[in-house]
């Protein structure tokens, strides 16, 4: 280059603005893992900066302090302000166990997707149809604003009272944790981050600020936290929420075993956040791995932010702590796609008709249907008369209550009974079940009784060729049941029903098995649970052979309450704390239970409780009743166990043995040589022609073959031989069974 070229070069890039010649920032640099990004970005911020990520306000304006929602806040459960010269968009977080529950606060009048309780979710057995649940709530989500959603339910049903079970993704670890995961992945997939939650073994309601919760290492990884691992693992979720309760003496979230335990041995590189009011202290849950606090007006006390600054100051607290909680959130908001991908309030509309159609085909892949008398079911189209009575089925399908409920589009139908604070009120989705019955059954005369009046519901169904009765019980957050049953009111109504001698359909809207005295009394049950605000359609069709329902339980359904690990839970039935404008309050004077022992059924959840008292329930883990039948007719197991690789595959042959196309859940069963009660491990869910035979590869799982052994850190599958299964449920004697012999393997944690 010439010298008066050199010149005239440099003297053109003076003139150039400096934002041209200076270099992006590496944690703008789209093709930088996450980690070097947000290394980058913990490096460059101020601890005021650190300190203010660490900690969320409340943000719907309504909380303990009455506090006004916080500049720049959507109005949700929680913000954490942004820092714009950084790029880090602000956290917009909003409850979402089943659907968007904040909309309203976002768009005047607006609604949202109600999904399907868990029950349903998991009663499904289809990760695929999870991952696309939970991608419509990423997309509602987003769509508003929101960017972080408190969903990801996973604890295991323990009892069948919680009030949240109608949350959760059933009793099974494999099962839960591989449905969790694959709902996590859907709403990660729209840069929306999702919690996962809540950890650990918060098995009831009651007391839920205080309870301890008491259980061994071995079968605390057997049971909920191999759950949570694989939900962890497998679904990457952004954030872990701790529980409210107490583990082994210590809360969780400043238990330094439970905070650690993904970190260090799950490989989790995501945050740990609190629940709302479950923060206990700055030091403690500091150190303990706690990286950010929820909410904390709901606190005793501000424990983050200034306390935070004051405790690091001291040494009481490490900065390399406080930097380690910075890039935890970060690296999280950068590996969801939240960075990159800022979402904003928008008022374009939905594909509405999208989102309620993946609403509806989960719950019609995960009703079950209990019972099916002589093929009554399904009904014809060509019926001349039908009654509905009960469950306000003329105008929609029941809800849980609580932090995951969600306004439906249109509004919701409040219950005038129950409480009229939270976590009430008691809601219906519009969504009717008679007027999709009516659009099935054009010919038919179709009247409805609210069943209030036993006298007039009977003769309602002498007037009618079938009664369809509709049975409800309210679940949700704060307590829980103190039985399984219904009201006295619904029980005689569907006793009366029944003695009219006229076919008896009953469908189930609860959160929870119920015990069910007319059982051999009606003619078919279906467990609706509570079905999202498609339900009522998705009801019709399973009802009217539309859709052949192929969902299984996915808890153990006991006879009574004599058959459960914890047949007593005092204080069961009370709602504590049932103002979310207040910081939940539990005085010793409510005389509530204190703590729990999970060693009575430890690792042996569920299903595999009764096998191992030798106890018949109601209905088992995996039942389901189809309008075609099938059968196992070949099994064989497919190992590969070396050094760098432990893989199993069941190849298992099915016919459908009906003259009806149908789907089968293949649930594959093993049983270890100590003769531990069998776990689940694999499941696929199948279509099947009617008459066709298929063999099918279901992909099993070591670890269910396995015992964790805390010594060694490790999973340990002991030498000897093991019994194999397939069953249409957990406790058949039905199906397949085949033995392979294993050498002693360690897995690694």
């Amino acid at each position: 280059m010439k010298l008066s070229q050199f010149f005239l070069t440099t003297s053109i890039l003076a003139t150039l603005p400096c934002t041209v010649l200076a270099m992006e920032p590496v944690w703008k640099d789209v093709k930088s893992p996450p980690g070097v990004r947000a290394k980058a970005l913990v490096n460059a911020m101020t601890q005021d900066e650190k300190l203010q990520l660490v900690m969320s306000r409340y943000a719907l304006g309504n909380g303990p302090k009455h506090h006004k929602i916080p500049e720049g806040a959507l109005g949700s459960a929680g913000y954490v302000p942004g820092i714009p010269r950084l790029g880090i968009p602000a956290q917009q977080i909003t409850d979402a166990g089943l659907g968007v529950t904040n909309p309203n606060q976002v768009r005047p009048n607006d609604g949202a997707t109600g999904m399907p309780s868990g029950q349903i979710l998991s009663g499904t057995f289809d990760p695929d149809l999870a991952y696309e649940a939970g991608k419509v709530m990423g997309k509602e989500a987003f769509h508003r604003g929101f960017n972080v959603l408190l969903g990801g339910g996973t604890v295991l049903v323990r009892d069948p009272r919680n009030g949240r079970n109608f949350e959760y993704l059933g009793e099974d670890p494999l099962l839960a944790g591989n449905i969790a995961a694959a709902q996590i992945q859907g709403v990660q997939s729209q840069h929306v981050l999702s919690t996962v939650k809540h950890f650990a073994f918060n098995a009831v309601e009651t007391n839920r600020m205080k309870v301890d919760m008491k259980i061994g290492e071995r079968a605390g990884r057997e049971s909920d936290l191999l759950a949570f691992e694989i939900a962890v693992k497998q679904g990457e979720p952004g954030a872990i929420m701790c529980a409210y309760n107490k583990v082994n003496g210590i809360y969780s979230c400043e238990n330094s075993y439970l905070l650690q335990l993904p970190k260090k041995a799950w490989g989790y590189r995501g945050y740990i956040l609190t629940d709302w009011g479950a923060t206990h202290s700055t030091v403690a849950a500091a150190n303990a791995g706690l990286d950010q606090e929820s909410a904390a007006e709901f606190d005793a006390k501000e424990y983050f932010g200034k306390p935070l600054k004051i405790a690091i100051k001291k040494g009481e607290v490490p900065q390399g702590r406080l930097d380690n909680m910075a890039y935890r959130i970060l690296y999280s908001m950068i590996h969801s796609g939240l960075y990159d991908h800022p979402a904003t309030k928008s008022f374009e509309p939905e594909d509405v008709a999208a989102h309620e159609a993946v609403a509806q085909q989960v719950a019609e892949n995960g009703m079950v249907l209990l019972k099916n008398h002589h093929n009554i079911l399904p009904l014809s189209p060509n019926i001349q008369s039908i009654a509905i009575i009960g469950g306000n089925a003329d105008k929609g399908v029941l809800s849980g209550g609580g932090s995951s409920q969600v306004t439906a589009r249109g509004g919701n139908i409040i219950s005038k009974t129950g409480p009229k604070t939270w976590p009430g009120p008691i809601s219906y989705f519009p969504s009717s079940p008679m007027k999709a019955i009516e659009a099935l059954a054009p010919k038919a005369r179709v009247n409805f009784a609210s069943g209030e009046n036993i006298q007039a519901a009977v003769d309602l169904a002498k007037q009618s060729d079938v009664a369809i009765v509709f049975a409800t019980k309210w679940s949700a957050e704060a307590f829980d049941s103190a039985d399984l049953q219904l009201s006295d009111a619904q029980n005689k109504s569907i006793e009366a029903v029944a003695k009219t001698g006229k076919p008896v359909v009953v469908v189930l809207e609860t959160g929870n098995p119920v015990e069910m005295p007319w059982l051999h009394d009606v003619d078919a049950v279906l467990a609706a649970w509570y079905p999202g605000t498609a339900g009522g359609p998705a009801i019709a069709n399973i009802l009217f052979g539309r859709v052949n329902p192929s969902g299984r339980l996915t808890t153990t359904w006991p006879k009574a309450l004599s058959q459960v690990p914890y047949p007593y839970i005092e204080g069961a039935g009370k709602i504590i704390n049932a103002d979310p404008g207040k910081r939940p309050q539990y005085s010793s004077d409510n005389q509530v239970v204190s703590s729990i022992d999970l060693n009575e059924d430890g690792a042996n959840v569920g299903y595999r409780w009764y096998e191992q008292k030798r106890l018949t329930p109601l209905f088992p883990f995996g039942y389901g009743l189809s309008y075609t039948t099938f059968k196992y007719k070949k099994l064989n197991i497919v190992k590969n166990f070396t050094s760098d690789k432990h893989t199993m595959i069941a190849n298992v042959t099915v016919k459908n043995t009906g003259n009806r196309d149908g789907a089968d859940v293949i649930q594959v069963y093993g049983k270890m040589p100590d003769g531990s009660p069998s776990r689940l491990l694999g499941f696929r869910k199948v279509d099947l022609k009617a008459g066709e035979t298929k063999t099918f590869d279901v992909p099993l799982f070591p670890a269910s073959l396995s015992h964790y052994e805390p010594a060694k850190h490790d999973w340990e599958i002991v030498p000897g031989n093991y019994e194999i299964f397939v069953r249409p449920d957990a406790l058949s004697h039905e199906g397949l069974k085949t033995t392979m012999h294993l050498d002693k393997i360690d897995l690694p944690d």
